[in-house]
């Protein structure tokens, strides 16, 4: 609180110098609340320190007003109390009539009237009056100084609080600042800006005596850093400092909450908790700007009050009609305020730093907090101020009977859910709700609204506030409408109330052919949520592929609901491999084609046609698609959007051979650590962790996906095959095998074949091989050979032949130039770098095999993918740099853990630290020693 005060404490050292000669002298220290006045009264005794000079000390306080001279007893008790035992007698002795001048009930004024409180302020000015005989009695008390003072003693008086003292104890100090000749004294008084009392005549007529008035200024920005060093034990980052600074506002008392509150919930002074500091309240600081509030005026109070009210949007107009105060009194409140250091000096009254705010709410009740919202609200729509602005009011008043509240809570939900603020949208319709109580087709508007915000966030809210709105409302129409709010499930289970819903609506809605446009929209949408609800029963399958065939070679997508049930159909061929790759991929480029780039397709069954084309591995146009729609959806997205978007993206680019911009799109959905993950995430992570083969994020989307308990066939299927993939590379290949052979006879039973989607096969085949049984190794190779030739993509039945001709061995080494060259035709150009490494291992030293070898190096180092990079090298007989020098000591020990067994979690309790950073340590160890994950660290490092 020192820090910074070198100009004051000299101009104090002054004064007691021109004292030491013979000049008395006063000093004033003024500032706003947590300036440090106080802080430099106690630091100014050090100054004295082996001089001739007595302290006397005395602090006001609002409590003693009434206790007359109580501020002059507290200067004498401290001079007495300080001296000899036989001073004490002596001065007992010589100034006996001073105790009688404090305890009587009146003082005597020069003229003999009988109290002189009624004739205070005339004695003040002469000095023949009341004040005049009490100031040369205490002076003549305190001229015997203690013994062993020279006769250049000087007497340093400090009183803290000035505004608070005593009406008597005023007069006497005024008295004694007006003495420059009488005992060698240096009266240093300390003033809070900005307090009622400070108006007071006699408080002021101190002040204007005083010779010299300092103002002790904010911390600076090098202050603060310096401050952070003492309280913290070291520097902090200097991201940290400035943000300390800047919401502290160099006010010392802010600067010292903020530093405790940091320190005492564990945050370090480092750049990554800048969000904490800015954020932070701390209590002890609100309940002491709440304490100074309390000794305010009404006026300022209700001031104050108004501002808190409406926070960020405090226009002057509308806080002073709030406040009840006019133009003059609005100012005066005003500047008392921004005097004490309350306000940030802006043309809309601010408050400093939001504690502020706390501290006025703390100080009034309930239901003065309410009636301030209500008369907010009010005037905001008087106003015309934007709907949101006055939502926020209307949320604060627990009841309202206000006509307007309803539509103007329903239109700020509908700004709210424009800027991407379904959350905001929803608590606002849940209010309007309150204040709608009838049982009408309002209500149910406001149900169907609701829900709209909730299906991002809550689908099941949304499917109960669905529920309860279709009996209000009354047409079939509005009804069919209401329930496609409701988002369907694409490959998770269908809750059999949403299926019930949607059957009744379309039963009463009829045939679309019988409709008119708009209800036709409404019964083809029906239509394809029905018919996708089927999508684990094989008969419904048969169905849609039956439906989509009838709809002919090149179905209608011109509407948005003919293009939903067109992706509907093509995701149910899909699943069942009815279709081709190629028929599958021209048609669902034709939907995309016509689907535009945005939100709304996201609650419904249009993202199906993003995984047929996953499939079908049509990458290229649905990678600018998802480019753009991403980029149209980047302000509105919410949680769980955010991870299906960035999720893939991330697949598009690891189909594509980019296996490290595949990585950063996956982190970044993983990052959105407090969204909602739907099936269609979880599915489409699974596939990017499928083609990463990192064991280390699997593990982790495993933990995040088993931890909502996923149901449905496709997200429970997906996750046991990945888990069998960890499971693989830990080394119980037994238990992943059993696992995976699971998963393929309940795929089959629900009539899904298409192994692009589930590739059980594919690792089942490669465990069946290690574990020694190559008879069924080769039947699952040709079974999935026969069903990618059926399919058609090449990058699925590329792998097909290379895992024949791997099983094959020697001969299988035209199946082996089979697969590349159907692999040139795929944009995976990783699986073609695999297949020329076995190919080129397969031939030997001949020259093709030194062709195939190097080209897979070339695409290999062109993807990112060092790895595979160091696999063709080794073909090719280059020396392979020694691996384990480069590991650091931390990477060495998670290695070494990894080896014994561990995994992540238990490796991070072992070392203590976080499984983000044992995560953190393997990617690393992996890309140093160019492996792909856990199962091939073994041949990376010696024993």
């Amino acid at each position: 609180m020192l820090l910074e005060r070198e100009t004051e404490l000299a101009h104090v050292s002054a004064a007691l110098r021109a004292a030491a000669e013979g000049t008395s002298s006063s000093v004033l220290l003024s500032g706003p609340l947590g300036i440090g006045r106080s802080a430099l009264l106690r630091r100014l005794p050090v100054l004295c320190a082996g001089e001739d000079v007595r302290v006397l000390r005395a602090n006001a306080a609002p409590m003693e007003q009434d206790f007359a001279f109580g501020v002059v007893r507290q200067l004498f008790d401290s001079l007495v109390a300080g001296a000899p035992e036989e001073d004490r007698t002596r001065w007992a002795r010589d100034a006996g009539g001073i105790t009688r001048i404090f305890t009587a009930d009146t003082v005597p004024d020069a003229h003999g009237h009988g109290d002189g409180e009624d004739h205070a302020h005339g004695a003040c000015q002469d000095d023949g009056g009341g004040a005049a005989v009490v100031s040369e009695a205490i002076l003549y008390g305190l001229r015997p100084l203690p013994t062993g003072l020279g006769e250049n003693a000087r007497l340093l008086i400090l009183v803290d609080d000035l505004q608070w003292a005593d009406a008597p104890s005023l007069r006497w100090l005024a008295h004694l600042a007006k003495r420059p000749h009488g005992p060698r004294a240096v009266l240093v008084c300390a003033l809070r800006d900005g307090e009622p009392r400070a108006r007071h005549p006699l408080v002021r007529e101190v002040a204007r005596a005083a010779a010299r008035v300092l103002r002790p200024a904010p911390l600076s920005l090098d202050a603060t850093r310096a401050m952070i060093r003492e309280r913290r034990g070291g520097p902090g980052h200097e991201e940290y400092a400035r943000a300390c600074h800047e919401v502290s506002g160099g006010n010392p008392l802010f600067l010292m909450s903020v530093l405790l509150g940091t320190a005492a919930r564990g945050f370090p002074p480092t750049s990554d908790h800048i969000g904490q500091v800015r954020a932070l309240r701390p209590a002890e600081l609100r309940d002491r700007l709440a304490s100074h509030l309390r000794t305010q005026t009404p006026a300022v109070r209700d001031l104050a009050a108004a501002i808190a009210a409406f926070g960020d949007h405090a226009e002057p107009a509308l806080v002073a009609q709030l406040a009840g105060l006019d133009e003059i009194g609005f100012g005066a409140a005003r500047r008392a305020l921004d005097e004490t250091g309350l306000l940030t000096g802006s043309r809309e009254p601010r408050f400093t730093h939001r504690v502020v705010r706390d501290a006025i709410e703390s100080s009034m009740t309930p239901a003065e907090r309410e009636r301030s919202h209500a008369g907010a609200a009010d005037l905001l729509y008087r106003s015309g101020c934007p709907a949101e602005q006055v939502a926020a009011h209307l949320m604060a008043v627990t009841g309202s009977d206000r006509s307007w509240s309803v539509p103007v809570l329903r239109a700020a939900a509908d700004t709210a859910l424009r800027r991407g603020a379904p959350e905001t949208a929803a608590r606002y319709l849940r209010r309007a709700l309150l204040a709608h109580r009838a049982q009408d087709t309002d209500r149910a508007r406001l149900l169907v609204d609701l829900a709209t915000a909730e299906r991002g966030f809550d689908p099941e809210a949304c499917e109960r506030h669905i529920v309860q709105a279709v009996p209000l409302l009354t047409t079939p129409r509005d009804r069919a409408a209401a329930a496609l709010r409701i988002p369907p499930t694409l490959l998770g289970t269908v809750p059999p109330a949403t299926a019930a819903l949607l059957r009744a609506a379309a039963a009463e809605l009829g045939a679309p052919a019988a409709l008119d446009e708009p209800a036709r929209e409404l019964a083809v949408r029906l239509e394809a949520r029905l018919r996708h609800h089927g999508h684990e029963n094989p008969g419904e399958l048969a169905s849609a592929a039956e439906r989509l065939r009838e709809l002919g070679e090149d179905p209608p997508v011109g509407s948005a609901a003919e293009r939903e049930l067109v992706a509907v159909l093509l995701c149910a061929g899909t699943l069942t491999g009815r279709l081709t790759a190629a028929g599958a991929a021209r048609t669902a480029n034709r939907v995309l084609e016509r689907e535009p780039a945005s939100s709304a397709g996201a609650y419904t069954g249009l993202p199906l046609v993003v995984i047929t084309l996953f499939a079908a591995e049509s990458i290229r146009d649905v990678g600018s698609w998802l480019s753009s729609e991403q980029q149209t959806r980047r302000q509105n997205t919410t949680g769980a959007d955010g991870v299906l978007l960035f999720a893939e993206r991330a697949l598009a680019l690891a189909m594509q051979g980019r296996p490290g911009q595949a990585r950063e799109y996956a982190e970044r959905a993983m990052g959105l650590a407090d969204a909602d993950w739907r099936e269609t995430a979880v599915l489409v992570l699974c596939a990017v962790a499928f083609e990463l083969r990192d064991p280390a994020f699997s593990e982790r989307i495993l933990l995040r996906a088993q931890a909502r308990r996923p149901t449905g066939l496709a997200v429970t299927v997906t996750l046991r095959i990945l888990q069998a993939s960890v499971d693989a590379q830990r080394g119980h290949r037994a238990r992943a095998l059993e696992s995976l052979l699971a998963c393929g006879r309940r795929l089959e039973a629900s009539g899904w074949q298409n192994s692009a989607l589930f590739p059980w096969r594919p690792h089942a085949i490669g465990l069946h091989h290690r574990l020694g049984d190559s008879h069924a190794a080769l039947a699952l190779a040709e079974e999935e050979h026969t069903w990618a030739a059926a399919w058609g993509a090449p990058t699925g039945l590329g792998r097909a032949l290379r895992l024949k001709g791997w099983l094959r061995g020697g001969q299988g080494v035209p199946l082996l130039r089979e697969a590349v060259g159907v692999l040139r035709g795929s944009s995976h150009s990783l699986e073609l770098a695999r297949t020329l490494v076995l190919l080129g291992r397969r031939l030997g030293g001949v020259p093709e095999a030194e062709s195939a070898l190097r080209e897979a190096g070339a695409i290999a180092a062109g993807h990112g993918a060092p790895w595979l990079v160091e696999q063709a090298e080794h073909g090719l007989g280059t020396p392979a740099p020694p691996r384990t020098a480069v590991l650091t000591r931390s990477e060495r020990r998670v290695v070494s853990l990894v080896g014994r067994g561990l995994t992540n979690q238990e490796i991070a309790g072992e070392l203590g630290v976080s499984s983000r950073a044992v995560e953190k340590h393997l990617t690393n160890s992996y890309r140093k020693l160019g492996i792909s994950g856990r199962h091939e660290l073994a041949d990376a490092l010696p024993a």
